[in-house]
């Protein structure tokens, strides 16, 4: 979404197919117009998290600060495993930006560094059940997707393993 054509594309692309969520990555100078975008349309955006490497939206503290003054329409498409690989604090920054939160990708990280990567959900240093108790205190409603990209050739058992700790933790608590 590098240009005010392709924000006006997603747009008239959601409008048509009836959905009520954009996920994206916008430039910074675009913020103003993406606001006036979801005001019209009355369609919220979450501005995706890509960790270190990204230079737009590293991290979640990075969007709010970004965001914080614009429509509360627009908001976050929460990856938890790049806000960890920033070295950031997953937890604590659901509990900050919940508001602003419309979408999570749901992963873990083998470290909170650039060098970290995806591994099973239950393997990795973010504490997941501490993470549902999160959800649950800031009473989250919107999307939870797992996000697994470990072993691309064959994800099925890891997969399998991330959704049954997942639904093990949730019944758990």
């Amino acid at each position: 979404m590098n240009s005010k054509q392709k924000i006006d594309d997603a747009f008239d692309y959601a409008k048509r197919v009836g959905v009520n969520l954009i996920v994206g990555i916008p430039n910074h100078e675009d913020l103003p117009y993406l606001a006036q975008k979801v005001k019209e349309y009355d369609i919220r955006f979450g501005i995706h998290n890509h960790g270190p490497e990204d230079k737009l939206y590293p991290n979640a503290t990075v969007i709010h600060n970004l965001i914080k003054d614009l429509d509360p329409r627009v908001g976050i498409c929460f990856d938890m495993g790049h806000d960890t690989r920033d070295n950031q604090n997953a937890i604590a920054d659901l509990g900050k930006y919940s508001k602003r939160i419309f979408d999570i990708h749901l992963k873990n990280v083998t470290s909170a560094t650039k060098e970290g990567t995806t591994c099973e959900l239950g393997r990795g240093i973010i504490d997941i059940p501490a993470f549902v108790k999160m959800l649950r205190k800031v009473k989250y409603t919107g999307s939870c997707s797992l996000e697994y990209e470990k072993d691309m050739k064959d994800p099925l058992a890891g997969i399998a393993e991330s959704v049954g700790y997942f639904r093990g933790v949730c019944a758990a608590s």
